[in-house]
């Protein structure tokens, strides 16, 4: 099983996202149905620890809050970019959300995350994209803004390849108590 801890947003925040898709030849778009806010990625578990995994996760205890999306952007690698990507207003709630989750991960046995946590929703992977092209683009949708929206659960997702995306499966919702 391949999984990852993440939250998922309501539709009508897809619906705007999905609106932002289009106009970088190279761009390989990602489809409104998987967009998501990772908050760790755990990659291939055996069954047993996929349980073992649930059982922490379960465990936790947190706050729901607001989450609000803010400016475009790319992640490089190798000196190329790879990732466009929507940002995520960084807020205390969604942090120690995700260091909670991170604790209790380490707890059922993963290894620590080496990544630093950087919130994004993924819009696209890019192949090859003209580089004049991806910078106008970020330019020209850098100004983004969108929510808040309430956060009231987490999400184990498991994740399998497909032929034209990866296919996400919500496998467990995680509730959050009401906001202080």
């Amino acid at each position: 099983m391949r999984l990852f801890v993440g939250l998922d947003l309501p539709w009508t925040l897809r619906s705007r996202l999905a609106l932002l898709a289009g106009g970088v030849p190279g761009a390989r778009w990602v489809p409104a149905e998987n967009y998501h806010i990772t908050l760790r990625f755990i990659g291939e578990v055996a069954a047993h620890q996929a349980e073992e995994i649930d059982h922490a996760l379960a465990a936790l205890r947190a706050r729901g809050f607001a989450l609000a999306l803010a400016g475009v952007g790319t992640f490089r690698r190798s000196g190329r970019e790879t990732t466009l990507w929507v940002g995520v207003e960084r807020s205390p709630p969604l942090d120690l959300l995700q260091s909670k989750i991170e604790t209790a991960l380490q707890r059922a046995g993963l290894s620590a995350e080496r990544r630093r946590f950087a919130p994004h929703v993924t819009l696209a992977r890019l192949d090859n994209a003209a580089p004049a092209r991806l910078a106008a683009y970020v330019q020209a949708n850098n100004l983004f803004r969108a929510g808040p929206v309430p956060v009231e659960h987490f999400t184990l997702f498991s994740s399998r390849l497909g032929k034209e995306a990866s296919v996400y499966a919500a496998e467990v919702e995680y509730g959050l108590a009401g906001p202080a």
